[in-house]
């Protein structure tokens, strides 16, 4: 199996700040990864680093074999697929949601001059479909809801065929209903042994959606635990990672976190 990723004593730092410190990590092409951390952990720098928008100031970053640092990263970054709310706040609220997805194609935020073929769009639309956004198709971006948007992203990210696929907190600012309906999108992408590798990050538990395989939990810029989700996602590391005491279940294919209380008696 290959590896998409392959990050060895990494270490980030900025303004003198150490964002991320001696990480070593390896995701393979057929696995779904979710990061878990506090604010602050170092979380979306590492996804800086793995979508090759930054670079590390020390140790390996190897990106779909490749390596930052000998390789153009123009060249690199169309090969991986990406939704963030700093993506998301670029796309212009008059565009049509099949022109935000199609769009991907040239790797551009907002439609031009640029011409498509059918084929293209015929992506488009199916890739608007199976995110369960294909109603949506001939709306502009912002006349959708949060959630809305967020699979028409997903869609977006996926629409160049990525090698792999990062997503920074599509959960963040949905309601219940909306985290849920995300969940389910991304479950059946998880699923799907034609997607791409996948890193997903989130500060929850209960947004790890069903088929993802592995967990990496980080606090302060360092590796709490890393390795096959069942193995990691435990109450002693969730615990260790957001720094209080948490009481952690395990239902139907899905997680729950709370912070465990104290009874007298």
């Amino acid at each position: 199996m290959t590896a998409v990723l392959e990050f060895a004593d990494v270490t980030v730092q900025r303004g003198g700040a150490t964002l991320l410190d001696g990480i070593d990590w390896t995701v393979e092409e057929d696995e779904r990864w979710v990061i878990l951390g506090p604010n602050g952990a170092g979380k979306t720098t590492l996804l800086q680093l793995a979508a090759a928008q930054i670079h590390p100031t020390s140790g390996v970053a190897g990106i779909l074999e490749e390596v930052l640092g000998t390789v153009d990263v123009f060249e690199l970054r169309p090969r991986i697929g990406l939704t963030s709310a700093a993506l998301a706040e670029r796309i212009p609220r008059h565009e049509l949601v099949h022109d935000v997805v199609v769009s991907a194609s040239y790797g551009v935020v907002g439609r031009w001059r640029e011409q498509y073929d059918a084929l293209d769009h015929d992506r488009a639309t199916n890739l608007l479909e199976e995110v369960r956004a294909g109603r949506l198709r001939d709306r502009t971006f912002g006349t959708l809801s949060e959630g809305e948007r967020k699979r028409v992203q997903i869609a977006r990210a996926l629409m160049a065929d990525p090698e792999l696929l990062l997503l920074d907190e599509p959960a963040a600012g949905l309601d219940l209903g909306g985290r849920e309906d995300l969940v389910s999108t991304l479950s059946v992408l998880a699923m799907d042994p034609d997607s791409p590798a996948t890193v997903l990050v989130s500060h929850h538990v209960e947004e790890i959606p069903p088929g993802f395989t592995h967990a990496l939990m980080l606090r302060q810029g360092k590796v709490v635990a890393s390795g096959l989700l069942d193995h990691v996602v435990t109450e002693a590391n969730l615990s260790a990672t957001f720094g209080m005491p948490l009481a952690l279940s395990h239902e139907d294919g899905r997680w729950a976190a709370r912070r465990r209380t104290r009874h007298a008696g």
